[in-house]
């Protein structure tokens, strides 16, 4: 090859060398940025946060606990959130019904278990059929269980200005009433992941 062609190839293949260097990563950076941003925002606007203080106006009391929820486990906080919003409450009965549920079945909807069960208990709240909370198939009913724990709640007077164990203790009539505060931190952060969604 003579030396005028070669330094002509070498020319032409330098300048679009050149060309894709500096023309290249701009055109690559410019085209995401303007595809992409829009949509984040627009997501984030469409779910406003919660301030956990206001689900947990007392702190929390003591040891917390955690479980990891399975999606079944998960389908439950959603019907309690559902369910609480039907009634016409707000965030903080949705946190003492979540914690009442993890304390209970671990947020796992309980029919009968033999030997295991606590007298005829059963559903996302153990409650009983025998102490009026209703039938079995309306107690293993996430809506129905969470609507007549509310229902329940509601009739506490002061319950939003109770510390949550108190609160759930009233209604629950537990033997072991001090429990349902180890669950307030997760319940509180369930509620807010799932009250907007």
């Amino acid at each position: 090859m003579n030396t005028f062609l070669r330094k002509g190839v070498l020319g032409v293949a330098g300048l679009a060398f050149a060309g894709g260097v500096f023309a290249g990563p701009a055109v690559a950076d410019a085209a995401p940025a303007v595809d992409t941003m829009p949509v984040a925002v627009a997501v984030q606007a469409d779910k406003p946060s919660i301030d956990t203080a206001k689900l947990v106006p007392h702190g929390v009391q003591g040891a917390q606990s955690h479980v990891e929820l399975s999606d079944e486990q998960v389908a439950n906080v959603k019907a309690i959130v559902a369910a609480t919003k039907k009634a016409g409450m707000d965030e903080r009965a949705a946190v003492v019904s979540i914690a009442t549920a993890l304390q209970e079945s671990k947020l796992e909807n309980l029919g009968h278990l033999g030997d295991r069960n606590d007298h005829d208990s059963q559903g996302l709240f153990q409650q009983r059929p025998s102490s009026g909370w209703g039938t079995v198939e309306q107690i293993t009913d996430p809506e129905y269980s969470t609507l007549a724990f509310l229902k329940g709640l509601k009739q506490v007077d002061g319950w939003q200005d109770m510390p949550l164990t108190e609160a759930a203790q009233t209604v629950q009539v537990s033997a072991y009433p001090d429990h349902y505060a180890q669950w307030e931190q997760q319940a509180a952060d369930l509620v807010a992941e799932h009250w907007n969604s």
